[in-house]
């Protein structure tokens, strides 16, 4: 499997910038955290902006937290970037400012789940581990199991399910990884996957059995965004971000219609730590002067 596989993904894969050599584990690591639920295309730019403006751990953990909720932007899910500042905040006191190699001392920062640590063990320093995602999920359904979906995340399956598929050598095996996830990414897609041009469709199982339809517990959806609570935090979140002061109550209530579905989003900003202050005051960013 990993032959034809690394060969396709060195004429195929996407240039990107975290697979560009000399990319640092700094630079992975963000952009890790900014593809998590955020499509590529609109992570390079933002992550490019970032680098440029915190180059290291040390110059985020200088800067407020809300100077980093303001440059997330519209990435969503901004509690990753309070994540983001506190891991760097941690790397600062903890690890010199270097980003560590080690899964386990990954796993010890803020924000930092299994599946992170894992890649930036791989993809920054070259460690041998295996990395899932839900693309990897696919491709190992179909090519290993012959089902045409994954279902549930189950790492007690996914893991040894892609670490048997990893070749001894180190390089070999980060670039099986990135090409198991590319493949996914582009070709075995959920939709109608391209398997007339797919390098590993001779050792499908899937592909041999003829394309069965899926017949067990599927992968839960995410709601939809249109009218959700994620909606009402969003908009939230971009006047505190356009503000220099607290924004006042009668402002926020300009954002949405609905007075109980705005101040339940608020209440959850606030909760989550996205938010500071009160009806009385106004709120703010984190870490706002």
């Amino acid at each position: 499997m990993p032959t034809p596989l690394i060969a396709w993904f060195r004429q195929h894969g996407r240039d990107l910038p975290w697979r560009r050599p000399g990319f640092p584990a700094w630079g992975t690591m963000v952009s890790e955290i900014m593809l998590q639920q955020t499509q590529v295309a609109r992570v390079v730019p933002r992550l490019e902006a970032w680098l440029a403006r915190w180059p290291t751990p040390a110059a985020l953990a200088a800067d407020p937290p809300s100077e980093a909720v303001r440059a997330w932007d519209r990435l969503g899910y901004p509690r990753r970037a309070l994540a983001l500042h506190a891991a760097a905040t941690a790397i600062v006191d903890r690890h010199e400012g270097v980003v560590p190699s080690d899964v386990d001392a990954l796993l010890a920062l803020p924000g930092i789940g299994d599946y992170t640590a894992r890649a930036i063990a791989v993809f920054a320093f070259g460690l041998r581990h295996p990395v899932v995602d839900v693309n990897v999920r696919r491709v190992l359904a179909r090519a290993l199991l012959g089902q045409a979906e994954p279902g549930p995340a189950n790492a007690r399956r996914d893991l040894p399910l892609m670490a048997a598929v990893l070749p001894p050598d180190l390089e070999d095996a980060a670039a099986t990884n990135a090409a198991v996830m590319e493949l996914g990414a582009l070709v075995c897609v959920a939709k109608r996957p391209a398997c007339d041009v797919c390098p590993i469709s001779d050792r499908c199982r899937w592909r041999a059995q003829g394309h069965p339809a899926h017949d067990g517990p599927r992968a839960p959806r995410q709601s939809r965004f249109a009218g959700s609570d994620r909606q009402v935090r969003g908009l939230i979140m971009a006047e505190l971000r356009a503000s220099d002061v607290p924004v006042t109550l009668d402002e926020i209530a300009m954002v949405w219609p609905d007075a109980e579905q705005r101040d339940r989003a608020l209440r959850s900003l606030v909760r989550d730590g996205l938010a500071v202050g009160s009806d009385a005051v106004g709120y703010s960013l984190p870490g706002s002067a």
